[in-house]
């Protein structure tokens, strides 16, 4: 699926891969978040975390109607309170994704895939 955009000069059409990449990208740089994780990783049991090129693999866009919903599956650090560091993704994830691309989002649902202990 995609987002089909009317301009002045043209349509544009924006796919849920480059929406969840973006996502990704501003999920990450919140402080808290160790880095994505895959959806289907829960059954495994593993959280292994994603790396850049593959953000979109932890990030879930649906349409339903005219209202865009995301789900994404994080990982968080030891030590953080979980509500505020995702409270701050969905913010986060909101206002880039406003900025960017100017969507306005209905819901971002995260998903704790996992907990890691931060490396010395």
């Amino acid at each position: 699926m995609s987002i089909e955009l009317n301009t002045n000069d043209g349509q544009v059409t924006i796919t849920n891969e480059v929406i969840a990449t973006i996502a990704g990208g501003a999920a990450v740089e919140c402080y808290g978040i160790v880095g994505m994780a895959s959806k289907s990783q829960i059954k495994d049991g593993l959280a292994e975390i994603l790396r850049k090129e593959n953000f979109s693999r932890g990030v879930v866009v649906r349409q339903e109607e005219n209202h865009l919903h995301i789900d994404m599956y994080i990982i968080v650090s030891y030590g953080t309170k979980i509500s505020e560091v995702a409270h701050n993704v969905q913010s986060q994830v909101k206002y880039t994704l406003n900025q960017s691309l100017g969507l306005a989002i209905d819901s971002v649902n995260i998903y704790i895939q996992g907990v890691r202990v931060a490396k010395d």
